[in-house]
């Protein structure tokens, strides 16, 4: 068929090639062997439809408990949601090749135009090639990252609508159903042991991401200007002893100062009962009372994350030029003016970022508060909730599905978690210099 080069063909061309995929590519454009591969694609998902279209089923229903000679027949809920959910993942992945062949034939079509023959009659094989690697790369990247990302996320998000939960719709001995919103409603206003935990461990939760960003990043501002304006000799020696607790596995520091702190048997309260500052026959409860250990989690975090941010800002400010100092000295300025108005917003405006990316990294701080206080003490609705008092939200997702296997309130409480984050995330990537300018 012949192809007019003044466009008024392009809609003849955009109508075959979206009735199947790739056939304008082999009637119209020339390019056989992309067409044929594109055509390829289409006949494997409509060879596959059946099949896509009964997990899509499974996916809505969730299984039917049926009889069979007097036996119930259970099937798995949970294999048909995740089925179903890698299901429109290919279909998600087939649309977009067939929005990407569409899009391929306006173009070749749109050379045609310009050059008024098939740009590729004269086109190399090497040519194609190097034409076709960055997709043939990309490719694999993007589908791992479709199966081991979205897939899961969409996996987490779907059992918060669900029922699945302890003791009685675990599988395969039971099925699990959808529920809608009722997990969101009993957790965050159904005023019962639930949502008075949920309200507790939320609230602490953002006074502890707050607290140990500020207090790390402040803390290790506050040694690095010390140890960068004082006169203080071997200075890198204190940097190489104040890096250390951060050096060291968090695993390990948290397990010492947990043995430490023991009320009964911790060298703290042993050391304060040898110099007197402690009666013989007390103990402070150093994990044991709620509003302290919350406090240590706080201190301890500091002691071993202040580190980092002292690196940091000395860093920073070493890239401050010494003309700035000497220009603000000549001008009659003293120590606590430069700090103030030259060396901390300078400091500041560069490490600002980090601060951001350091509150997501604490709300999510699994290892601090499980290794030193493993959630403890208890409360009053510990015993229904497993919400301890120095548990956040990411430990208590833990105790749900490890120890009580309420799956469906933990699916709740992850899809708050990324509800927040995630505009954290996407403010922090779009304000960085790759995003804007597209290079690094």
């Amino acid at each position: 068929m012949t192809l007019r080069t003044d466009g008024s063909s392009r809609k003849q061309v955009m109508t075959v090639a979206s009735c199947f995929m790739g056939l304008s590519h082999i009637l119209f454009l020339k390019e056989r062997v992309k067409g044929f591969l594109y055509a390829a694609v289409e006949v494997c998902f409509l060879c596959l439809l059946p099949f896509f279209c009964t997990k899509i089923v499974n996916l809505i229903t969730l299984g039917d408990v049926r009889e069979d000679l007097q036996v119930k027949l259970r099937p798995n809920s949970i294999f048909m949601l995740i089925d179903g959910i890698l299901v429109l993942a290919v279909i998600a992945i087939f649309i977009a090749v067939y929005v990407i062949s569409v899009k391929s034939a306006e173009k070749s079509y749109q050379e045609y135009c310009r050059l008024g023959r098939f740009s590729s009659k004269n086109k190399k094989p090497s040519e194609a090639l190097n034409n076709a690697f960055p997709l043939a790369g990309l490719t694999p990247c993007l589908i791992m990252l479709l199966v081991f990302v979205v897939v899961p996320l969409l996996f987490s998000i779907a059992v918060a609508f669900t029922n699945y939960s302890a003791p009685k719709h675990i599988p395969p001995k039971n099925t699990v159903d959808w529920i809608g919103v009722q997990n969101f409603k009993e957790l965050f206003f159904g005023g019962t042991d639930w949502s008075k935990g949920f309200a507790r461990v939320a609230f602490w939760t953002l006074v502890w991401a707050v607290m140990s960003t500020f207090t790390c990043y402040f803390g290790g501002l506050l040694v690095a200007v010390q140890l960068k304006q004082s006169k203080i000799k071997f200075k890198n020696v204190f940097q190489f002893i104040f890096i250390l607790p951060y050096a060291v596995p968090s695993v390990i520091t948290m397990l010492v100062w947990k043995n430490m702190l023991n009320g009964t048997f911790g060298i703290v309260n042993r050391t304060l009962r040898a110099i007197g500052w402690l009666p013989a026959d007390k103990i402070i409860p150093w994990l044991g009372n709620v509003t302290l250990a919350q406090v240590m989690c706080i201190v301890i975090n500091l002691w071993a994350g202040f580190g980092y941010f002292m690196m940091l800002s000395i860093g920073t400010m070493t890239a401050i030029p010494e003309d700035l100092y000497e220009a603000a000295k000549i001008d009659g300025a003293n120590s606590r003016q430069i700090l103030h108005h030259i060396t901390l917003p300078l400091v500041m405006y560069q490490t600002m970022p980090l601060i951001i990316m350091s509150f997501t990294h604490n709300i999510n701080n699994f290892g601090v508060i499980f290794f030193l206080t493993g959630g403890n003490p208890t409360v009053a609705d510990s015993t229904t909730t497993m919400a301890k008092g120095t548990d956040i939200l990411v430990t208590w997702i833990y105790n749900l599905t490890i120890t009580l296997l309420r799956y469906n309130y933990a699916s709740v409480i992850a899809v708050l978690i990324f509800v927040v984050l995630a505009p954290f995330a996407v403010y922090q990537f779009m304000h960085t210099r790759a995003y804007k300018e597209g290079e690094v």
